[in-house]
């Protein structure tokens, strides 16, 4: 079960508190005070400790952050140490004047006229050496802070541009889709008027897919694999007997959430560069979904020349899912590409335990 209230700030007060209360509890475990004296050197002790809490916390929400984190240390060592001559001084006044009754008074003065000094000494020696311990501490809180506000912001322009770059992506793949499809029913035109209203009619929803649903950063896998299916039907309209197509596109599943037009790319590039006109050719597409991974593959000939095409990069879809996948699933991916004399293999391996429809 998580509690709310133990994050972030709440949780910060909450140890601040609780460190605090501890610090002024342990005295009552150490002394008895069933008697007069006991009971002096526990209040002397709640005093020094409250005069510690005060010097941390001068430090931690005025010193610190208005002098020395704006490059004014000089200030702030000065600010500092007087500070803590001046909260020992007023320490000191209270303890003498307030909390210790007049026999004590007169004892310490006489022990201090006669006895040794270095008792007294050493209890400044004590408070300057306490006082800069939590000093210290204080600035190092406050760093600590400081670089996890600096970290928090740090990965929020990382999420920002991320965003950016995706958005930019994912923009450049609908018009290199659409330019490729449009080729094709440009070409279908000539040959077969019925099958380029068909093509355009498949288009028409493939559209809307696009320009509705993709603007969104995750869409459900079953609209997805409905926009492949609409598109292997597109390109299968121009294909020859000469050419092997196999599809395995899953029917039951359970639906998931996944980032939109991730597999088209590799679809549309083995169609292609996998066709030929004159020879044998294949394109074999298949995806299988268990609960926790998606496994797409995606193998097809490669016709004569492309070879020089692939060398020259112009498969711009594939380098944009690329560089997607390592964007959205980082460590959370596995893609292997496979390029022989006559095939291109595509395997794709995406984990999404964590993906909700």
């Amino acid at each position: 079960m998580k509690f709310p209230f133990f994050t972030g700030k709440h949780l910060v007060a909450f140890l601040h508190i609780a460190a605090w209360t501890v610090l002024f509890f342990v005295p009552v475990y150490l002394f008895s005070v069933d008697f007069e004296r006991d009971s002096i050197i526990l209040a002397r002790i709640y005093l020094r400790s409250f005069v510690f809490l005060l010097i941390f916390y001068v430090n931690f929400f005025f010193l610190i952050p208005r002098l020395l984190f704006k490059q004014k240390s000089l200030y702030y060592y000065i600010c500092a140490a007087l500070l803590v001559v001046t909260l020992y001084l007023a320490n000191e006044v209270v303890n003498r004047k307030y909390l210790l009754p007049e026999q004590f008074r007169t004892e310490m003065r006489r022990e201090f006229r006669t006895g040794p000094k270095h008792p007294y000494r050493l209890d400044i020696y004590n408070f300057i050496f306490t006082s800069i311990l939590i000093s210290g501490f204080s600035i190092g809180l406050r760093m600590a802070g400081r670089y996890s506000e600096n970290e928090k912001k740090r990965k929020e322009m990382e999420k920002e541009m991320l965003n950016s770059e995706l958005a930019f992506l994912k923009n450049q793949v609908s018009p290199h889709f659409f330019f490729n499809t449009l080729n094709n029913i440009y070409s279908l035109v000539e040959i077969n008027t019925d099958d380029a209203q068909k093509a355009i009619l498949q288009l028409s929803k493939m559209m809307r897919y696009l320009l509705y649903e993709t603007t969104q950063e995750t869409v459900s896998l079953s609209k997805e694999i409905g926009f492949m299916k609409n598109y292997i039907e597109l390109m299968k309209l121009r294909l020859s007997s000469k050419v092997d197509l196999k599809v395995q596109l899953p029917d039951d599943y359970k639906d998931c959430s996944i980032p939109p037009l991730l597999f088209i790319p590799f679809i549309e590039n083995a169609f292609k560069h996998g066709i030929s006109y004159r020879d044998k050719s294949f394109i074999h597409i298949a995806m299988q979904v268990s609960h926790d991974t998606i496994e797409f593959e995606c193998s097809n000939s490669l016709a004569m020349g492309v070879e020089k095409s692939l060398e020259e990069k112009h498969g711009i879809g594939l380098e944009n899912v690329k560089k997607r996948l390592g964007l959205l699933y980082p460590e959370r991916h596995e893609l292997d590409v496979t390029k022989t004399e006559n095939s291109f293999d595509i395997k794709l391996k995406l984990n999404i335990e964590n993906n909700k429809a």
